[in-house]
């Protein structure tokens, strides 16, 4: 990904949890992202996860020390993906199934914990017909945790 900070702007109309809902079939305890502050069509997005000590992987993961597994960053990642997948392609992609392909240059740069907010930054890379690669940063008070490049299939259920 480039230097370019992400800037969020939260004076924007979000996408709220209840729409998400209705854009892809996540769910409790599975869905990983609250809402999304930014979105340009075909070219990226901004989600929100808000940690919470109440998620069920905590209890054993770490039972004395509570950190959120690298993977489910990578699935915030691959959520706020599909969310802007759908929002790009229109209502007809709302609700298909989106499975990853690859999953490369992941690395996990710190911890993230309860009352941590999640900030998810998804950028196109490339399109193709139902073939999407993206790269994805997570960032926590500003600082990046995270990161990888992936792509995925979007399916017809």
């Amino acid at each position: 990904m480039n230097a370019t900070p992400f800037v969020i702007d939260d004076t924007l109309p979000a996408v709220d949890h209840e729409r998400i809902k209705e854009m892809i079939p996540h769910r409790y305890p599975f869905l990983m992202v609250d809402r999304v502050v930014n979105m340009v069509t075909n070219e990226s997005a901004t989600g929100i996860k808000n940690v919470t000590c109440s998620e069920p992987h905590f209890t054993g993961h770490f039972p004395k020390q509570a950190v959120m597994p690298g993977v489910l960053m990578i699935e915030a990642m691959a959520q706020t993906a599909a969310i802007l997948v759908v929002h790009s392609m229109g209502k007809e992609a709302e609700g298909k199934l989106v499975y990853f392909m690859s999953i490369d240059e992941a690395k996990f740069r710190r911890p993230v914990v309860p009352g941590d907010r999640l900030h998810i930054h998804v950028k196109v890379q490339q399109s193709r017909k139902n073939v999407w690669k993206f790269a994805g940063e997570c960032h926590v008070d500003g600082v990046k945790v995270s990161e990888a490049v992936y792509s995925a299939m979007i399916l017809d259920n």
